[in-house]
């Protein structure tokens, strides 16, 4: 690591403009004080990516801190590192930037300080207020914030609205900037008319309320922050320091897949975590959706001890490392949605014998992963947190799949938005206390990732999106090739992958077979399910299953292959255990072909490629499960040529030949 720091101190300025560039010059920030307001605007190769855009916050019974500053003093850094990932798309990272802190001082009403501190990266930038403690007061009401990211407004932007009942279980659409007539989520992915993709987003989101843009009267893009049920974003304690604003800057769409900002933001564990383990696993689960399994008690109820048996002796004959079990403890009877005030979450139902299914589980070698749907009750869920969080433990429990379903939550007897400052505050709550008891999290109905697993690495993964769970009808083909390029660039996502019951009546999928095993490669996440039942891995199609027994979760590499938002997508990864790699590919309603490169190979060596793809006859629509599966010899210097049906994709295994 290089570290190069100096200390540039002037009189105060009322005027004031500085230029930060990337490290290789290509991008370049403007930060401008002028008539005591601060503003910012971005170039990448002299060309604009973001008009004048303004900084501020508004404060509840305070004058706003956007206008009358003086620059008291500047700051600027350099910074290069590698840091290594417990669990990720890439083992290494490195961490680039120049840095500028501008010291703001008001002229008047007592002299308010603040901080805004920004960093420039070879990919994009990023900045945040920084509010030190000050004699007048020790404590703010935030009631809003002032920035802007002015685009150019015939950008067209890769949108899923905020403030919705689904939270941000939506469908993406592209709409220009100027029609974005609502507030939407980040990451908000935008293609500009110069032929750049940016996407704006937010890091390290810590104890405020989530970021969400709408349009401001420039036709640009304004924050807009989550409020609480009293209409204020934040109560703050100073010292403060706000999340960082973050635009991502790529010359393509395909650049933005390894774009590493909003980790590299964050800060590098405080504990130690080498207890936390990535894992495939498989659920009780999808066979409540399709209306075999329930979850409440009865004939059909999914949950017993005999059913988690069969499951965890499915998961050891399947190579899986664990079993979820949905439906296991006191509380799905009736109306599920109106019990989260009653939930139990230690009391397993009568038909399940904790114990024994734990014992069992310990005796295969197989972990069990617990289950706390809330409802969004959290008042009910942190009054037993602790408690049952100890309780897992106790039976061998160190996986825990949480559940927000529901439009708010209920927090100290009110209604707030799940991406409130209370709700941020309750999900680092079990972060944090599942990470005192070595559990790792997998969330669902999450607070969008904005890298805190860099910190918090227990947090394998979280849901956030629109998942199979939708399938039937609530999702397109297209979804999944456009995930990568939104969704997936705030972190990992359980999409629970793998069902090869394609056709099914009940939920029939917009999907291929070979398709299926491409979400494996295509979609991170450090809880890999397997969702499907069992016997169609070992009955109905053991040879696809091979895929997904050798596909690994954690990555030593990611190499983005192709990819149009909404329309296909290819990526590469290589796994951090071998020397194999793994390609997923993706497409839309349309078929696609493709020719892969495989450069990313070594020199000199020879592979063999395990291929599934979709046969000549596939579609999603009908031949669903058509699958070609073939093995071919390869080097460095040929190309795979491949194509994908409507609907549909492959996954290739890529073995290193040992000589």
């Amino acid at each position: 690591m290089s570290f190069l720091a100096h200390l540039f101190r002037s009189h105060p300025k009322l005027d004031h403009e500085q230029s930060i560039s990337s490290p290789n010059g290509r991008i370049k920030c403007l930060v401008k004080i002028k008539l005591g307001e601060i503003t910012y605007f971005v170039k990448k190769d002299d060309k604009i990516i973001l008009r004048e855009s303004r900084l501020g916050l508004n404060l509840q019974g305070e004058r706003p801190l956007n206008q009358g500053f003086m620059l008291v003093r500047t700051q600027e850094k350099q910074f290069d590192e590698a840091w290594t990932t417990i669990v990720g798309e890439q083992r290494v990272i490195r961490n680039c930037y120049h840095e500028a802190a501008f010291y703001l001082a008001e002229t008047t009403n007592n002299g308010r300080l603040i901080t805004v501190r920004f960093r420039v990266f070879d990919d994009g930038i990023a900045f945040r207020y920084e509010i030190p403690p000050q004699p007048r007061f020790q404590r703010l009401i935030i009631s809003d914030e002032l920035t802007e990211f002015n685009v150019d407004a015939n950008s067209s932007a890769w949108r899923i609205p905020a403030y919705q009942p689904d939270r941000y279980e939506y469908n993406y659409e592209k709409r220009p900037v100027y029609a974005l007539a609502s507030s939407v989520h980040t990451p908000l992915t935008i293609e500009t008319p110069l032929g750049h993709t940016i996407s704006i987003h937010e890091a390290a989101l810590y104890d405020y309320g989530s970021m969400t843009l709408k349009l401001n009267s420039k036709n640009g893009l304004q924050s807009d922050i989550t409020p609480l049920s009293d209409g204020m974003r934040a109560y703050v304690d100073l010292p403060f320091n706000t999340p960082w604003r973050v635009i991502m800057i790529a010359d393509s769409p395909i650049e933005l897949i390894t774009n590493r900002i909003v980790l590299n933001l964050n800060d590098p564990p405080k504990q130690d975590f080498s207890w936390v383990k990535p894992i495939k696993f498989l659920g009780i689960w999808w066979a409540m959706f399709v209306g075999e399994w329930t979850w409440a008690q009865g004939e059909r109820h999914g949950a017993s001890t005999e059913h988690a048996i069969e499951y965890l002796d499915a998961a050891k004959r399947l190579n899986l490392d664990a079993v979820l079990m949905e439906g296991w403890n006191d509380g799905w009877e009736g109306d599920w949605l109106q019990n989260g005030a009653i939930t139990n979450f230690t009391k397993p139902v009568d038909d399940l014998d904790l114990t024994v299914v734990a014992n069992h589980a310990r005796s295969i070698g197989v972990n069990l992963i617990g289950h706390n749907e809330t409802v969004g009750f959290i008042d009910n869920y942190e009054r037993q947190m602790e408690d049952a969080y100890r309780f897992y433990v106790e039976h061998g429990i160190n996986y825990l799949k949480t559940g927000y379903a529901g439009s708010m939550m209920t927090i100290q007897g009110r209604k707030e938005f799940h991406h409130s400052q209370a709700g941020v505050r309750h999900y680092q709550k079990s972060v944090e206390l599942a990470a005192k008891y070595h559990i790792c999290l997998d969330i669902h109905e999450p607070i969008k990732g904005t890298g805190i697993e860099r910190t918090w690495p227990n947090l394998l993964t979280r849901e956030g999106a629109r998942g199979q769970e939708y399938e039937g009808g609530a999702i397109s083909p297209s979804h999944a090739t456009i995930l990568p390029f939104t969704r997936l660039l705030a972190g990992g996502m359980d999409y629970t992958s793998g069902i090869f019951d394609v056709s099914n009546v009940a939920k029939r999928l917009a999907s291929t077979l070979a398709r299926q095993l491409a979400y494996f490669v295509t979609i991170f996440s450090g809880m890999q399910m397997a969702a499907d039942r069992p016997r169609f891995y070992e009955e109905v199609n053991p040879a696809a299953y091979e895929f997904i027994r050798h596909v690994p979760v954690n990555w030593e590499l990611t190499v983005p292959l192709l990819g149009k938002i909404g329309e296909y997508y290819v990526v590469a990864r290589k796994d951090r255990a071998s020397e194999d790699w793994y390609i997923g590919g993706v497409t839309n309603e349309e078929a696609h072909r493709v020719r892969l490169n495989l450069d990313f190979l070594d020199e000199s060596t020879q592979y063999t490629a395990e291929i599934y793809r979709d046969s000549d006859t596939a579609h999603y629509r009908d031949n669903q499960l058509d699958i070609v599966i073939e093995t071919r010899k390869i080097t460095k210097s040929d190309y795979l040529d491949l194509w994908m049906a409507p609907g549909g994709g492959f996954a290739v295994r890529i073995i290193k030949e040992i000589s």
